[in-house]
Protein backbone atom coordinates (compact mmCIF):
# COMPACT_ATOMS: atom_id res chain seq x y z
CA UNK A 1 0.00 0.00 0.00
CA UNK A 2 1.54 3.20 -0.92
CA UNK A 3 1.92 5.68 1.97
CA UNK A 4 1.71 9.57 2.00
CA UNK A 5 2.17 12.19 5.08
CA UNK A 6 0.26 15.09 4.58
CA UNK A 7 1.69 17.99 6.90
CA UNK A 8 -0.88 20.58 8.02
CA UNK A 9 -3.16 17.46 7.72
CA UNK A 10 -5.82 18.25 10.79
CA UNK A 11 -6.66 21.63 9.03
CA UNK A 12 -9.21 23.02 6.77
CA UNK A 13 -7.26 22.46 3.21
CA UNK A 14 -5.33 19.41 4.92
CA UNK A 15 -8.07 17.18 6.20
CA UNK A 16 -9.67 17.29 2.79
CA UNK A 17 -6.40 16.35 1.06
CA UNK A 18 -5.89 13.10 3.61
CA UNK A 19 -10.04 12.32 2.41
CA UNK A 20 -8.88 11.98 -1.32
CA UNK A 21 -5.77 10.16 -0.49
CA UNK A 22 -7.50 7.65 1.69
CA UNK A 23 -10.10 7.48 -0.94
CA UNK A 24 -7.13 6.27 -3.30
CA UNK A 25 -6.00 3.36 -0.90
CA UNK A 26 -3.25 5.27 0.39
CA UNK A 27 -1.83 4.82 3.86
CA UNK A 28 -2.02 8.30 5.31
CA UNK A 29 -0.10 9.83 7.90
CA UNK A 30 -0.77 13.37 9.40
CA UNK A 31 2.11 15.30 10.62
CA UNK A 32 0.34 18.30 12.58
CA UNK A 33 1.04 20.46 15.72
CA UNK A 34 -2.75 21.04 16.23
CA UNK A 35 -2.12 24.88 16.67
CA UNK A 36 -4.94 25.67 14.06
CA UNK A 37 -5.79 22.19 12.93
CA UNK A 38 -8.55 20.03 14.73
CA UNK A 39 -8.30 16.34 15.69
CA UNK A 40 -12.09 16.07 14.34
CA UNK A 41 -11.20 16.96 11.19
CA UNK A 42 -9.36 13.47 10.28
CA UNK A 43 -10.88 11.18 9.00
CA UNK A 44 -10.68 7.56 11.16
CA UNK A 45 -8.26 5.94 9.01
CA UNK A 46 -5.57 8.34 9.16
CA UNK A 47 -2.26 8.08 11.27
CA UNK A 48 -2.01 11.68 13.46
CA UNK A 49 1.75 12.74 14.71
CA UNK A 50 1.25 15.75 16.78
CA UNK A 51 4.65 17.69 16.29
CA UNK A 52 5.89 20.90 14.44
CA UNK A 53 6.87 21.27 11.05
CA UNK A 54 10.16 22.54 12.23
CA UNK A 55 11.10 20.23 14.62
CA UNK A 56 13.76 17.28 14.77
CA UNK A 57 11.59 15.53 15.55
CA UNK A 58 9.54 15.92 11.96
CA UNK A 59 12.85 15.31 9.84
CA UNK A 60 13.26 11.86 11.98
CA UNK A 61 9.33 10.82 10.56
CA UNK A 62 10.30 11.70 6.54
CA UNK A 63 13.92 10.29 7.14
CA UNK A 64 12.61 7.16 8.54
CA UNK A 65 9.46 6.44 6.68
CA UNK A 66 9.01 5.36 3.04
CA UNK A 67 6.51 7.70 1.89
CA UNK A 68 5.86 7.55 -1.41
CA UNK A 69 4.00 11.40 -1.17
CA UNK A 70 4.56 14.16 0.76
CA UNK A 71 1.76 17.07 0.48
CA UNK A 72 3.21 19.96 2.54
CA UNK A 73 0.04 22.31 3.59
CA UNK A 74 1.61 23.02 7.02
CA UNK A 75 2.43 26.96 7.62
CA UNK A 76 1.36 29.88 8.62
CA UNK A 77 -1.34 31.15 6.82
CA UNK A 78 -2.29 34.42 7.86
CA UNK A 79 -1.24 37.72 5.84
CA UNK A 80 -1.75 40.09 8.85
CA UNK A 81 0.10 37.79 11.14
CA UNK A 82 2.91 37.47 8.81
CA UNK A 83 3.38 41.11 8.16
CA UNK A 84 3.15 42.09 12.58
CA UNK A 85 5.40 38.97 12.51
CA UNK A 86 7.53 38.57 9.80
CA UNK A 87 10.05 36.68 11.55
CA UNK A 88 7.52 33.91 13.05
CA UNK A 89 5.73 33.61 9.12
CA UNK A 90 9.34 32.84 8.12
CA UNK A 91 10.21 30.57 10.64
CA UNK A 92 7.35 28.56 10.19
CA UNK A 93 6.83 28.65 6.24
CA UNK A 94 10.45 28.61 4.81
CA UNK A 95 12.33 26.97 7.46
CA UNK A 96 9.56 23.98 8.26
CA UNK A 97 9.76 23.18 4.51
CA UNK A 98 13.32 23.31 4.35
CA UNK A 99 13.22 21.26 7.58
CA UNK A 100 11.15 18.60 5.46
CA UNK A 101 13.27 18.76 2.01
CA UNK A 102 16.58 18.84 3.81
CA UNK A 103 15.06 15.02 5.47
CA UNK A 104 14.21 13.97 2.34
CA UNK A 105 17.41 14.52 0.40
CA UNK A 106 19.18 12.43 2.96
CA UNK A 107 16.54 9.74 3.24
CA UNK A 108 18.07 6.59 1.56
CA UNK A 109 15.91 6.30 -1.24
CA UNK A 110 15.62 10.31 -1.74
CA UNK A 111 14.24 10.23 -5.67
CA UNK A 112 10.86 7.54 -4.77
CA UNK A 113 8.99 10.39 -3.01
CA UNK A 114 7.14 13.00 -4.52
CA UNK A 115 6.94 16.35 -2.78
CA UNK A 116 4.17 18.71 -3.23
CA UNK A 117 4.58 22.02 -1.64
CA UNK A 118 1.13 24.28 -1.58
CA UNK A 119 1.59 27.48 -2.17
CA UNK A 120 -0.16 30.64 -2.90
CA UNK A 121 -1.61 32.59 -5.92
CA UNK A 122 -2.79 35.83 -5.27
CA UNK A 123 -0.19 36.65 -2.60
CA UNK A 124 2.77 35.95 -4.44
CA UNK A 125 2.10 37.41 -7.79
CA UNK A 126 1.15 40.74 -6.22
CA UNK A 127 -1.18 43.63 -7.82
CA UNK A 128 0.07 43.13 -11.54
CA UNK A 129 -1.57 44.91 -14.01
CA UNK A 130 -2.10 41.69 -16.61
CA UNK A 131 -4.82 39.33 -15.24
CA UNK A 132 -5.66 36.16 -14.68
CA UNK A 133 -1.85 35.33 -13.73
CA UNK A 134 -0.29 32.28 -15.14
CA UNK A 135 2.71 31.00 -14.15
CA UNK A 136 5.43 33.21 -16.22
CA UNK A 137 3.51 36.19 -14.18
CA UNK A 138 6.48 38.25 -12.46
CA UNK A 139 5.98 37.52 -8.90
CA UNK A 140 5.95 40.36 -6.31
CA UNK A 141 4.71 39.95 -3.37
CA UNK A 142 3.33 42.53 -1.15
CA UNK A 143 3.15 40.78 1.94
CA UNK A 144 6.15 38.51 4.55
CA UNK A 145 3.33 35.72 3.86
CA UNK A 146 3.75 35.82 0.11
CA UNK A 147 7.51 36.73 0.46
CA UNK A 148 7.93 33.28 2.59
CA UNK A 149 6.25 31.18 0.14
CA UNK A 150 8.01 32.43 -2.65
CA UNK A 151 10.88 31.78 -1.01
CA UNK A 152 9.94 28.45 -0.40
CA UNK A 153 8.94 27.51 -3.91
CA UNK A 154 12.73 28.33 -4.88
CA UNK A 155 14.28 25.97 -2.17
CA UNK A 156 11.05 23.32 -3.66
CA UNK A 157 13.25 24.07 -7.07
CA UNK A 158 16.75 24.09 -5.82
CA UNK A 159 16.28 20.85 -4.81
CA UNK A 160 14.48 19.82 -7.43
CA UNK A 161 17.38 20.76 -9.76
CA UNK A 162 20.15 19.82 -7.79
CA UNK A 163 19.46 16.82 -6.10
CA UNK A 164 16.94 15.32 -7.89
CA UNK A 165 14.29 15.38 -5.75
CA UNK A 166 10.56 15.22 -7.50
CA UNK A 167 9.10 18.31 -6.10
CA UNK A 168 5.75 20.16 -7.62
CA UNK A 169 4.26 23.87 -6.51
CA UNK A 170 0.88 24.42 -6.40
CA UNK A 171 -0.23 27.82 -6.20
CA UNK A 172 -3.60 28.53 -4.70
CA UNK A 173 -6.95 30.77 -5.33
CA UNK A 174 -9.13 31.86 -2.18
CA UNK A 175 -10.26 28.24 -0.93
CA UNK A 176 -13.47 27.93 0.54
CA UNK A 177 -15.67 25.43 1.67
CA UNK A 178 -16.42 22.49 4.30
CA UNK A 179 -14.29 22.98 7.68
CA UNK A 180 -13.24 26.38 7.16
CA UNK A 181 -12.60 28.10 10.24
CA UNK A 182 -14.71 31.37 10.69
CA UNK A 183 -12.73 32.73 13.90
CA UNK A 184 -9.07 33.78 14.08
CA UNK A 185 -7.01 32.27 10.43
CA UNK A 186 -10.35 32.33 8.56
CA UNK A 187 -11.30 33.13 4.87
CA UNK A 188 -13.85 35.38 4.24
CA UNK A 189 -16.29 32.84 2.73
CA UNK A 190 -16.37 31.48 6.42
CA UNK A 191 -16.52 34.53 8.12
CA UNK A 192 -19.89 35.48 6.37
CA UNK A 193 -21.12 32.23 6.86
CA UNK A 194 -20.91 32.47 10.61
CA UNK A 195 -22.65 35.87 11.04
CA UNK A 196 -25.16 34.92 7.98
CA UNK A 197 -26.39 31.79 10.25
CA UNK A 198 -26.80 33.89 13.65
CA UNK A 199 -28.15 36.88 11.44
CA UNK A 200 -24.69 39.14 12.25
CA UNK A 201 -23.62 42.44 10.11
CA UNK A 202 -20.93 41.24 7.70
CA UNK A 203 -17.74 43.44 8.08
CA UNK A 204 -16.72 44.45 4.78
CA UNK A 205 -12.97 46.12 4.66
CA UNK A 206 -12.50 49.16 2.22
CA UNK A 207 -15.02 49.06 -0.39
CA UNK A 208 -15.69 45.54 -1.42
CA UNK A 209 -14.49 46.07 -4.64
CA UNK A 210 -11.17 44.10 -4.21
CA UNK A 211 -11.80 40.56 -6.34
CA UNK A 212 -10.61 37.26 -6.00
CA UNK A 213 -10.52 33.69 -7.47
CA UNK A 214 -12.40 31.73 -4.82
CA UNK A 215 -11.96 27.73 -5.41
CA UNK A 216 -13.52 24.87 -3.76
CA UNK A 217 -11.49 22.82 -1.32
CA UNK A 218 -12.95 19.70 -3.24
CA UNK A 219 -11.48 20.75 -6.06
CA UNK A 220 -8.15 21.69 -4.46
CA UNK A 221 -7.66 18.48 -2.88
CA UNK A 222 -8.15 16.60 -6.52
CA UNK A 223 -5.38 19.37 -7.70
CA UNK A 224 -3.09 18.47 -5.09
CA UNK A 225 -3.65 14.79 -5.53
CA UNK A 226 -3.10 15.20 -9.12
CA UNK A 227 0.43 17.58 -8.69
CA UNK A 228 1.40 14.05 -6.56
CA UNK A 229 0.75 11.22 -9.07
CA UNK A 230 0.89 12.67 -12.75
CA UNK A 231 4.03 13.01 -14.58
CA UNK A 232 5.55 16.20 -14.21
CA UNK A 233 7.86 18.66 -16.63
CA UNK A 234 11.63 18.52 -16.36
CA UNK A 235 12.77 20.22 -13.33
CA UNK A 236 13.77 24.05 -13.95
CA UNK A 237 13.61 27.53 -13.12
CA UNK A 238 10.78 28.16 -9.85
CA UNK A 239 7.72 28.04 -12.37
CA UNK A 240 8.73 24.80 -14.39
CA UNK A 241 6.80 22.51 -11.79
CA UNK A 242 3.87 25.35 -10.35
CA UNK A 243 0.26 25.00 -11.06
CA UNK A 244 -1.74 27.47 -10.15
CA UNK A 245 -5.20 26.09 -8.66
CA UNK A 246 -8.31 28.36 -8.88
CA UNK A 247 -11.18 28.95 -11.08
CA UNK A 248 -10.10 31.91 -13.51
CA UNK A 249 -13.28 33.68 -12.17
CA UNK A 250 -12.48 36.68 -10.27
CA UNK A 251 -15.52 37.88 -7.78
CA UNK A 252 -15.06 41.00 -5.66
CA UNK A 253 -16.23 40.78 -2.30
CA UNK A 254 -19.50 42.99 -2.23
CA UNK A 255 -21.03 40.10 -5.05
CA UNK A 256 -20.02 37.28 -3.11
CA UNK A 257 -22.06 38.75 -0.05
CA UNK A 258 -25.04 39.28 -2.62
CA UNK A 259 -24.84 35.69 -3.40
CA UNK A 260 -24.21 33.81 -0.14
CA UNK A 261 -26.99 36.29 0.90
CA UNK A 262 -29.58 35.09 -1.37
CA UNK A 263 -28.08 31.35 -0.36
CA UNK A 264 -29.29 32.17 3.39
CA UNK A 265 -32.67 33.54 2.42
CA UNK A 266 -32.48 37.34 2.60
CA UNK A 267 -30.38 40.62 1.77
CA UNK A 268 -27.05 40.80 4.02
CA UNK A 269 -26.10 43.48 6.09
CA UNK A 270 -22.99 45.12 5.34
CA UNK A 271 -20.82 47.37 7.33
CA UNK A 272 -17.74 48.62 5.96
CA UNK A 273 -14.65 48.89 7.89
CA UNK A 274 -10.80 50.42 6.78
CA UNK A 275 -8.63 48.37 4.17
CA UNK A 276 -6.11 46.00 5.70
CA UNK A 277 -2.75 46.52 5.17
CA UNK A 278 -0.97 43.83 2.92
CA UNK A 279 -3.65 42.74 1.14
CA UNK A 280 -4.25 42.43 -2.66
CA UNK A 281 -6.41 44.70 -4.59
CA UNK A 282 -7.64 42.21 -7.44
CA UNK A 283 -6.43 38.46 -8.14
CA UNK A 284 -7.43 35.90 -10.52
CA UNK A 285 -5.65 32.95 -11.60
CA UNK A 286 -5.02 31.42 -15.39
CA UNK A 287 -5.36 27.74 -14.71
CA UNK A 288 -4.39 26.47 -18.41
CA UNK A 289 -1.28 25.13 -17.30
CA UNK A 290 -2.29 22.73 -14.56
CA UNK A 291 -5.19 21.36 -17.11
CA UNK A 292 -3.22 20.67 -19.57
CA UNK A 293 -0.63 18.61 -17.76
CA UNK A 294 -2.45 17.46 -14.63
CA UNK A 295 -5.66 16.98 -16.63
CA UNK A 296 -7.56 19.10 -14.03
CA UNK A 297 -10.05 21.81 -13.88
CA UNK A 298 -12.17 22.71 -11.33
CA UNK A 299 -15.94 21.28 -11.08
CA UNK A 300 -17.52 23.30 -8.60
CA UNK A 301 -19.34 26.47 -9.72
CA UNK A 302 -18.91 28.95 -7.09
CA UNK A 303 -22.95 29.30 -6.23
CA UNK A 304 -22.62 25.48 -5.80
CA UNK A 305 -19.87 25.26 -3.65
CA UNK A 306 -20.85 28.45 -1.74
CA UNK A 307 -23.93 26.88 -1.36
CA UNK A 308 -22.49 23.39 0.37
CA UNK A 309 -20.43 25.45 2.70
CA UNK A 310 -23.73 27.49 3.93
CA UNK A 311 -25.30 24.18 5.11
CA UNK A 312 -22.37 22.37 6.33
CA UNK A 313 -21.57 25.63 8.65
CA UNK A 314 -25.81 25.59 9.24
CA UNK A 315 -25.53 21.59 10.25
CA UNK A 316 -22.93 22.75 12.71
CA UNK A 317 -24.85 25.56 14.43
Amino acid sequence: MPKALVTGGAGFIGSHVVDRFLEAGYEVYVLDNLSSGRRENLAAGAVLHEIDVRSADAAALVRGTPFDVIAHLAAQIDVRKSVADPRYDADVNVAGTVNLLEALRTRSDPGTCRFVFVSTGGALYGDVGKLPSDERTPTNPDSPYGIAKLSAEYYSAYYARVHKLETAVVRLGNVYGPRQDPHGEAGVVAIFCGRLGSGEQITVFGDGLQTRDYVYVGDVARAIFAAATKPLPPAGPVDARAFNVATGVATSVLDLAKIMGRIAGGEPRIGFAPERRGELRASVLDCGKARAVLGWQPSATLEKGLAETYAWFRSKR
